[in-house]
């Protein structure tokens, strides 16, 4: 049997050889998963020879990395916030760039009565729970296999969340102060284009924004003032070269004070205002 230090190199080689970007970073992941060591565990096991059980579950957890299955859902789980939120194809992987839609809505949200339009993992209304101090949290989606991963994952981070399966406000009967929404927005014709992680595994309908991307951030911003209450506010991620479009969609929906948040590398990636 090899010892620790060259199962890890092999499995560094194989997902190299598969095209992997980040190689050594995922290969360190998924050994660290199967073998439950740390970087200071490994050190002091690394010269010593693998159990038989940790270098097959290595191998097939490599094997389905090199097939460009998410590192993500190989392991089940992603953080986010800070929070371990649990994963699988039912549901988009939380990405970074979502953290900034957190953040601004934490700015505002304070004892509000909250709404997460497809909602997915959940990871959104429940990161605004656990650090918010946020009233009522509701999340809603259109999909039953992502409202059961965002049960678990309201459990798992010990929150009270209500999840609604809807499309979009259809089954939603009351009004909140807040309404933030990651909705499907990348267009229909660039979705082919994408990563295999992402256009082979990832849910489409949490993906495709229909033809210009834009179509749900329309319906969405045309509906939400009935959920709303006066002067109520409205967030959405948004792409990259989406801000301009949306503000308008916003403004001609009868929202005022509508403002393009930038993230870390200053691209547009929040839309916000505040209902007339």
């Amino acid at each position: 049997m090899k010892i620790y230090e060259e199962i890890l190199k092999e499995g560094t080689d194989c997902l190299t050889d598969a095209g992997i970007e980040e190689a050594a970073l995922d290969a360190w992941y998924l050994f660290s998963y199967c073998t439950k060591m740390n970087r200071v565990t490994y050190l002091l096991n690394c010269k010593k020879e693998a159990e038989e059980v940790h270098y097959k579950e290595f191998q097939k957890c490599v094997r389905k990395r090199a097939e460009r299955i998410p590192l993500q859902y190989i392991i089940g789980t992603q953080e986010f916030m800070g929070l371990v939120f649990q994963v699988n194809e039912q549901v988009l992987i939380p990405r970074q760039d979502t953290e900034v839609l957190v953040e601004e809505v934490l700015k505002h949200c304070r004892g509000k009565h909250v709404l997460d339009m497809c909602t997915g993992s959940g990871c959104i209304i429940i990161s605004l729970k656990k650090m918010g101090d946020i009233g009522n949290a509701v999340g809603v989606d259109i999909s039953p296999g992502a409202l059961e991963t965002a049960k678990k994952n309201a459990e798992q981070n010990q929150v009270s969340v209500t999840f609604i399966i809807s499309d979009l406000f259809q089954a939603v009967d009351e009004k909140f102060d807040l309404i933030v929404a990651n909705p499907p927005y990348i267009e229909t014709d660039v979705i082919s284009t994408l990563m295999p992680e992402v256009k082979e595994h990832e849910p489409l309908l949490a993906l495709d924004g229909k033809e210009d991307g834009l179509y749900y951030y329309r319906r969405i911003a045309k509906e939400a003032p009935g959920y709303l209450k006066q002067g109520g506010m409205i967030f959405f991620e948004i792409g990259y070269n989406q801000g301009r479009a949306v503000k308008n969609i916003l403004e001609e929906s009868g929202f005022e004070r509508v403002s393009v948040i930038g993230d870390l590398a200053s691209l547009d990636r929040v839309v916000f205002g505040f209902l007339r």
